[in-house]
């Protein structure tokens, strides 16, 4: 990784049904061996579900869940003097988006529904009422975070 300036961020074009950039990122990241067909319609059949459960424009639904699961703060490791420490940091924006997405993805991966559509789609549906396994996640997050709080004076 080169040190003397950081990589300039690709431009994401938006997705095709519902023209949004997040949704498109989360297809990309659900998105296997290049397989990107195969994702946008797992994705696009679990908000056609999600429609049909929560009775709501499923692009909110899915704006409102990774809301949810958003980290406000995380701990990252210290070394000071031979000893590491967990030091709380805030997220900065982008990386908490994309904690946000790979954590979705990584639950609705663990669960046990027969299609990843159905897996998703519940997921969405537990992110949106703060439940679920991202959510919980996030929730572990902050408590270490918040647990450490006395090592915040080492932050950099």
């Amino acid at each position: 990784m080169s040190r003397r300036h950081a990589a300039e961020k690709r431009e994401i074009l938006p997705d095709a049904k519902f023209g949004d950039k997040v949704l498109s990122k989360f297809m990309n990241n659900l998105m296997i061996d290049g397989k990107k067909s195969a994702a946008e319609s797992i994705v696009y059949n679990a908000m056609d579900r999600v429609e049909g459960k929560l009775k709501r424009a499923p692009i909110e639904v899915f704006h409102e869940a990774l809301d949810n699961i958003k980290p406000s703060v995380e701990v990252r490791s210290r070394r000071v003097g031979g000893a590491t420490y967990q030091v709380p940091v805030e997220v900065r924006p982008i990386r908490r988006e994309a904690l946000a997405i790979r954590w979705l993805i990584k639950a609705a991966r663990a669960r046990n529904e027969n299609t990843m559509e159905e897996r998703l789609a519940a997921e969405l549906v537990d992110a949106v009422n703060s439940r679920g396994s991202a959510v919980k996640k996030r929730e572990d997050t902050h408590k270490m975070a918040d647990a450490n709080k006395a090592f915040s004076h080492y932050r950099w």
